[in-house]
């Protein structure tokens, strides 16, 4: 039959089957899903003590990314702190967790399991170092803590890891010079308050929540740590203590316990750690989800007013995860 036509006429039939087969190709290429199938899996990120920043940011960060990547399961596991965290990352017991960067260096600097995997998806908020102690007592500086009972957090935490540097810069030695009470954050108020501590150390966002409220029930202030002291740190040649830096905590940020005066202290800045298996397009849209949801997060847990999109990119002493970079780059002016 198709022979039959005249030329003309099977002109007008081949042009109309061309132009239905270019309609088609647009039409199936349209439907096509764009780049990568969305993440999906079970993911678990190891956050800190009940009452500490680590957590009440990891719990509405969850929030966050469910909404944003809603094919992937995230769990939540408490930890002592950053060594912890540190840790399980490395050897595969968590996915994604928020460290310091002095825990994360320490980890690398003694080549622990896993320590060549690690990789940094943002900078996100420093720690402000705080030690405790009673409105009334007589102590003034590090030093004053020979011989008494002081909080030096948990074990596995950073608390203890700062800690533990700052009493042998003024001199002490922390398992001999002090008293030294393994607790965290979610028990320490309570032991000063009940004269079971003479002092405690907490190293975390501006303002903590338990430090906050022990300060409204309870008459507390805040010991100072000077220049001196933090130039002795430094002096320590550890390359791990290069990322302490000297900083203020805000007369506001404990309204009750510094009577409307500014503390001096040292600050280190805390990053969300990765590994380098981990895939590309689940931590380019974890990321994205950090940077995000700063405001509604800092409405709540105030540190996080802090992540900027300007700085995030820093991850030192870790290498930037490729997914990372890659939102990065997509969001480069």
């Amino acid at each position: 039959m198709f022979a039959s036509l005249s030329r003309a006429a099977r002109r007008r039939v081949l042009a109309g089957a061309a132009a239905l087969l270019a309609v088609c190709g647009v039409l199936a290429w349209w439907l096509m899903p764009f780049g990568s199938p969305a993440p999906s899996g079970s993911v678990t990120f190891s956050t800190g003590v009940s009452t500490g920043v680590y957590q009440r940011y990891g719990d509405l960060l969850k929030q966050d990314l469910a909404q944003d990547l809603p094919d992937v399961s995230i769990t939540l596991k408490e930890s002592e702190g950053s060594q912890q965290n540190v840790q399980r990352v490395a050897n595969g017991e968590a996915d994604f967790t928020v460290a310091t960067a002095d825990a994360v260096a320490q980890y690398q600097r003694e080549r622990r399991p896993g320590w060549e995997r690690l990789r940094g998806c943002a900078r996100l908020y420093d720690d402000y170092v705080q030690i405790v102690v009673r409105k009334g007592s007589e102590l003034r500086n590090v030093r004053d803590l020979r011989g008494l009972r002081v909080g030096v957090g948990q074990d596995r935490s950073g608390v203890r890891l700062i800690a533990d540097r700052v009493l042998a810069a003024a001199g002490l030695t922390p398992d001999r010079d002090v008293v030294p009470v393994s607790a965290g954050i979610d028990t320490m108020p309570g032991l000063l308050e009940r004269g079971e501590l003479d002092a405690f150390f907490w190293s975390g966002g501006l303002p903590t929540q338990a430090v906050q409220v022990l300060s409204e029930r309870f008459p507390i202030r805040l010991l100072a740590l000077d220049a001196a002291l933090i130039d002795r740190l430094h002096a320590v040649g550890d390359s791990t203590t290069r990322h302490y830096r000297s900083a203020v905590i805000p007369a506001e940020a404990y309204a009750k316990a510094q009577d409307g005066r500014p503390i001096e202290t040292l600050a280190v800045a805390n990053l969300l750690v990765t590994t380098v298996e981990a895939d590309d397009d689940l931590v380019e849209g974890f990321t994205r989800t950090v940077i995000g949801s700063r405001d509604r997060i800092g409405r709540q847990v105030h540190p996080a007013q802090l992540v900027d999109l300007r700085t995030a990119i820093y991850t030192e002493p870790l290498t930037l995860h490729d997914g990372a970079r890659r939102y990065y780059r997509s969001v480069k002016p």
